[in-house]
């Protein structure tokens, strides 16, 4: 179905450069569509909801879903469409008007585009065993969404990377147990974390990996993981009330993968981006981690820098004669009245 309304600019993607481009893009009076993929906002955000995040200037340490909240409720405060659980495959042009098609055959127009898919869809990569899925509704997670469910539980970890490793000291003061179960010898993560991990009481099976999954009596839980170690031969038992698996994800990004024709793709993985993360396309932009530019910052606080310059770069685009950036939010009308 063909939506016949003409946006002035469309939103791809709804993380943190999405959410804030919305925002930006209502402050500077442009009709404004976002769409996302996924039937929630937040983008990455998602995978770190009970994590503190540090490094947004100006913003209290807060966990990611507070986070979300506020970028969610920001980028509603000029009422753009919404538009969730709908994924993008191509984009087209027709007589200076972009179309967004949607896999399930809806189309989008647009005066402009700003592309903030991020590393494209994440979904986290399962633990290769078998009929493991059927204990993601009971007690194998693969993110963390609320710490006290953990509380006084003996927890494995399967992973050795940051996230685990993030998780595995997160949990320590929580749980009565933690076991760290790492198929390498040594992890892999940020020096200080690794230093806090090892020096705690989290216990580490190295050159190990999860063999086989012993369920509870009435099958709907995990009772024992049965490790594996790849050096000795060695099979260990280990009683658990709850598993986290940080494996990785497996990410698809249609718009990389099956690219818009003549766009400028580096490295298979980004949209090359000039200082107004303007892509070789006229009329298209990319924001956040999908943009590749020079002075490029892969930080929140960067992704949302990206936001607001894609969105004065589709201003103009728009409007020739249209002021190069918006005005300081403490002058605009709009904003001063919902101040008070």
């Amino acid at each position: 179905m063909v939506n016949s309304e003409v946006y002035d600019v469309t939103i791809v993607g709804g993380g943190p450069a999405g959410l804030y481009s919305a925002f930006y893009s209502g402050l500077r009076e442009m009709k404004t569509k976002l769409i996302e993929y996924n039937p929630f906002l937040g983008g990455k955000l998602n995978v770190y909801l009970e994590k503190v995040i540090w490094d947004i200037g100006g913003l209290p340490p807060t966990k990611g879903s507070q986070v979300i909240t506020q970028l969610e409720n920001q980028a509603k405060t000029f009422d753009p469409t919404i538009v969730l659980g709908e994924k993008i495959v191509s984009i087209q042009k027709e007589n200076n008007i972009f179309e967004l098609i949607a896999e399930n055959g809806n189309v989008h127009l647009s005066k402009t585009i700003i592309i903030a898919v991020g590393s494209g869809i994440l979904k986290p990569t399962k633990l290769a065993i078998t009929d493991s899925q059927k204990y993601e509704s009971t007690n194998l997670y693969y993110k963390v969404e609320n710490l006290e469910q953990f509380r006084d539980k003996r927890v494995a970890i399967s992973g050795g990377s940051n996230s685990a490793i993030d998780w595995a000291n997160t949990l320590e003061p929580i749980a009565s147990e933690v076991t760290l179960v790492y198929r390498g010898k040594a992890l892999r993560g940020h020096e200080a974390e690794i230093t806090k991990l090892l020096n705690s009481s989290i216990k580490c099976y190295f050159n190990n990996t999860i063999d086989q999954i012993l369920p509870t009596n009435d099958l709907t839980r995990i009772k024992t993981l049965i490790l594996k170690d790849h050096e000795l031969e060695l099979a260990t038992e280990l009683d658990i009330d709850a598993l986290v698996v940080n494996h990785g994800y497996d990410r698809e990004n249609v718009l990389i993968e099956k690219p818009i024709s003549g766009i400028e793709i580096v490295d298979n993985h980004y949209f090359k981006t000039g200082s107004g993360c303007d892509t070789n396309i006229a009329g298209i932009y990319a924001a956040g981690d999908i943009s590749l530019h020079d002075g490029k910052i892969n930080l929140i606080s960067g992704a949302l820098h990206d936001g607001l310059v894609a969105v004065n770069a589709a201003k103009t685009y728009i409007d020739p004669k249209a002021e190069s950036y918006g005005m300081v939010s403490s002058h605009h009308d709009a904003l001063q009245a919902r101040s008070k």
